[in-house]
């Protein structure tokens, strides 16, 4: 059986507090993790749980991925953003144009993301986080598309874009220039199984779409492994209990 997109997980220096941010600005459920973090819990079934996972590692450069919030109207964007400074996020410049509509920020660990202004067609019924938009080729992009089995609603110009047939958020890739990568990535996607997979079969299949094995991620007792997909951008691939 295919992996399944079980959470998006944040390296971060002070989980707890990460949580409460991100919690307050989507409205998510703060839950325990069993893997010495905090996550929170998406409000129905088809989306994802967002981990925070204890990490000393200093940030260095932008992210490779960052989260696009949607917003219904200038009225809702603009209270996002004031969400956001309340909770302790901050305003940033990543280049963007004064004017371009969306709204660049940082939560307080320095993880870019934007508030997207309204009307934005691409983003159109996929829910508050609109997407996860990476920094990556095109083959990466495919590599994903296969890997979870979620079609490819975005392919031009190099740039690709995947969204779940369940629908929700979608995950994209900007194609060339890809910003060379430094250090592990504070932002990386984690896989699980149903209980009565093939755990090395999964392995396997994902090692012939271009995948690489990094080692067992740290504290989970052999019950994660580590891996690269074709970008080198770390993911995790979590053993049914």
């Amino acid at each position: 059986m295919t992996s399944q997109l079980f959470a998006v997980c944040f390296n971060a220096t002070r989980p707890p507090g990460l949580a409460r941010f991100w919690s307050g600005l989507l409205g998510w459920e703060v839950a325990d993790d069993p893997d010495d973090g905090v996550a929170i819990l998406p409000p129905d079934a088809t989306g994802f749980r967002i981990r925070f996972l204890p990490s000393q590692e200093p940030k260095t450069g932008q992210n490779r991925a960052h989260f696009d919030l949607t917003s219904t109207s200038l009225e809702d964007q603009q209270q996002r953003v004031a969400r956001a400074l309340e909770l302790g996020g901050k305003h940033i410049d990543v280049g963007q144009l004064p004017e371009e509509g969306h709204v660049v920020l940082a939560d307080p660990d320095g993880n870019e993301f934007c508030v997207i202004e309204p009307g934005n067609e691409f983003l159109a019924g996929t829910g508050l986080i609109g997407a996860l938009a990476c920094d990556g080729t095109q083959e990466v992009g495919y590599f994903w598309s296969e890997a979870l089995r979620w079609p490819l609603v975005w392919d031009q110009n190099q740039e690709t874009a995947i969204q779940s047939p369940n629908g929700g958020t979608k995950i994209t890739w900007g194609g060339p220039p890809v910003a060379p990568k430094t250090g592990t990535n504070r932002i990386h996607l984690e896989l699980a199984l149903p209980a009565d997979a093939d755990w090395e079969a999964e392995i396997e299949r994902l090692v012939s779409l271009g995948a690489t094995r990094a080692g067992t991620g740290a504290g989970d007792d052999g019950r994660v492994l580590m891996m690269l997909d074709p970008d080198g951008n770390e993911f995790s691939v979590r053993r049914p209990r």
